[in-house]
């Protein structure tokens, strides 16, 4: 029999990852709008099964209708399916479309790259595949484990509600979605050390990418050893945790409607949270319509930067933040390389960063005026929907379920380029390299 081939236009990988993900966006979708998946009379509103399904499939979790009542327990298993095979896949993904941009690379670095990865050919992706799925599955359990454990001697009567609790929250909190079973997502924990640290420890590893992990677990007591790669990705993710956490707790220390009832051990415990979160969390224990608007723009800006190269988590990027400072300071220096450490960073990579992030900028500011030209809410509101679309995150300020249906499909979109379009760009302007055979006169226009 012969073998099915897709055209080379579709089998290329830039296309074939944000096709894999559409498809399994309908299949999601479809099976949603299913009488057994909802509690409606009738079939389940379209617009808010494609929104549920999008923002499961790109690891988000932004809801537009409650998870807790309007989906059953089928609904809610298809929705955890989702989140799974979504932050799975798209780690894969994008691992293997690293070795694709490898494969174009000179002899030594391929081979760098491919010992660094423990792959020695691309025949080796089976096994690195099933790598990745144990170390989703390892993180995940204990979570699990930690959490059903706490539910049951705390808040639920009986092990199975207590497990399937413990066991939504993981997959959630690893995979950086915002679903939760609770209508107020995990706001009657609060300040319970015991659920919020492990929910946000598991976000936080989730967010660094297997790559980083994948190198933590044999090089770890070696941090001069360390790739750029994880360097970056390990010290921003502490820069990020501190600097957000701080910032947290400066602003909203008094504010009675977050963190102003609280006493001092729940507003450490929360502002752990508050600083790990907006990265590409999406859980929340208070409530982020009720911050401060100082608190509210940081929080769009973490969002924005977000987590780790090829991991669940969405923004431009850490590696691609932290690159544009290194830009700027060799800029400040009047150095004509830029560089990190003891390595040199190439101009087609620092294009790349920076192409990246004016795209997401431009998306990010075209989306909130379209939102906006469609409804009457405000800017800085309407601004963090949005970026958290964009970042994939899933927080809100209880935006999402008062939005029309266009404006939804809005967010839906941006969900979709957010967590497909970043690492599909990013892929494609390595992949579409070309060499120049001549050089154009040089110009310099007035900058500035």
């Amino acid at each position: 029999m012969p073998r099915l081939r897709l055209p080379a236009s579709v089998a290329h990988p830039v296309r074939l990852l944000p096709l894999t993900f559409l498809a399994l966006i309908v299949l999601g979708a479809i099976l949603l709008m299913l009488p057994f998946a909802h509690t409606r009379q009738g079939s389940a509103n379209f617009v808010d099964a494609l929104f549920t399904a999008t923002s499961a499939v790109t690891v988000t979790g932004l809801a537009s209708v409650d998870t807790s009542t309007y989906w059953t327990v089928p609904g809610q298993v298809i929705i955890l399916a989702l989140v799974e095979v979504g932050g799975l896949g798209i780690i894969a993904l994008a691992t293997i479309l690293g070795l694709f941009v490898g494969g174009r690379l000179g002899v030594r670095t391929r081979l760098l790259a491919q010992a660094d990865m423990h792959v020695v050919s691309l025949g080796e992706v089976r096994p690195l595949l099933r790598r990745v799925a144990i170390t989703m599955l390892f993180f995940q359990t204990i979570i699990a484990v930690v959490l059903t454990l706490r539910y049951r001697q705390t808040y639920f009567d009986d092990w199975g509600t207590a497990a399937w609790h413990g066991v939504f929250d993981s997959v959630m909190a690893f995979n950086n979605a915002g679903f939760s079973l609770n209508p107020d997502s995990i706001t009657r924990y609060a300040g319970d050390s015991l659920v919020v640290l492990p929910i946000s420890a598991a976000v936080f590893i989730g967010a660094m990418g297997f790559p980083v992990l994948a190198e933590l677990w044999q090089e770890w007591r070696t941090p001069r050893t360390w790739t750029i790669h994880t360097r970056l990705t390990v010290w921003g993710s502490v820069m990020l945790l501190v600097v957000g956490t701080v910032a947290f707790l400066a602003y909203e220390w008094s504010n009675p409607s977050t963190l102003g009832g609280l006493d001092w051990h729940d507003k450490l415990v929360t502002g752990v949270e508050g600083g790990i979160m907006p990265r590409s969390g999406g859980l929340n224990s208070f409530d982020w319509g009720s911050v401060k608007p100082e608190t509210l723009n940081i929080g769009v800006v973490m969002m924005f930067i977000g987590g780790g190269s090829a991991s669940t988590a969405g923004g431009i990027k850490i590696t691609t933040f932290l690159l544009l400072a290194y830009v700027i300071l060799a800029e400040l220096r009047g150095d004509p390389q830029v560089t990190i450490g003891r390595r040199a960073i190439s101009a087609a990579t620092v294009r790349q960063a920076v192409s990246i992030a004016l795209l997401a900028v431009m998306l990010v500011a075209s989306c909130t005026l379209v939102i906006m030209s469609m409804t009457s809410f405000e800017f800085d509101e309407v601004l963090f929907e949005t970026t958290s679309a964009f970042g994939t995150v899933g927080l809100s300020t209880g935006l999402t379920t008062q939005l029309p249906a266009d404006a939804k499909i809005v967010l839906a979109v941006l969900m979709f380029i957010g967590r497909v379009g970043t690492i599909a760009a990013a892929s494609a302007f390595v992949l579409r390299d070309r060499v120049r055979r001549f050089r154009l006169p040089e110009e310099q226009p007035i900058i500035g």
